[in-house]
């Protein structure tokens, strides 16, 4: 749930992670409830994974917190490392792509509009 950031999430996304693909996207209208313009509803998908999205047409106090992440596993290092880059660009890191023992290469990062990502390499 974004706070009017949602049509530029969907753009993003769509630039920094191979395979997303927008299904659907219904925006607010002149009459409401939200702003007009702003998104009411998306869905995308990466990979098998399909995911909502909306702008709340209600103010809150709150935000994406990184307890709650989406996870991304990819085929090679170089998606791996290249999408890690790009949502790294402009948020923050939280874990820095490396081994940690349960995958070979694992990143956690939070992107420009708060929500977290987790990535990692597929393994045979």
């Amino acid at each position: 749930m974004f706070q009017g950031q949602a049509n530029n999430a969907l753009a993003y996304y769509a630039d920094a992670i191979a395979g997303f693909v927008l299904l659907r996207k219904t925006l607010y209208g002149p009459h409401g409830p939200g702003v007009e313009g702003t998104v009411q509803e998306a869905v995308f998908s990466i990979g098998a994974q399909v995911v909502q999205c909306i702008d709340s047409p209600v103010a809150h106090d709150f935000d994406f917190t990184p307890s709650t992440s989406l996870c991304l596993t990819m085929e090679t290092q170089e998606q791996v490392g290249e999408t890690f880059a790009a949502l790294a660009e402009g948020g923050k890191e939280l874990m820095p792509l490396d081994n940690y023992g349960f995958n070979p290469l694992f990143g956690w990062v939070q992107d420009r509009f708060g929500v977290s990502w987790q990535l990692m390499l597929a393994q045979p």
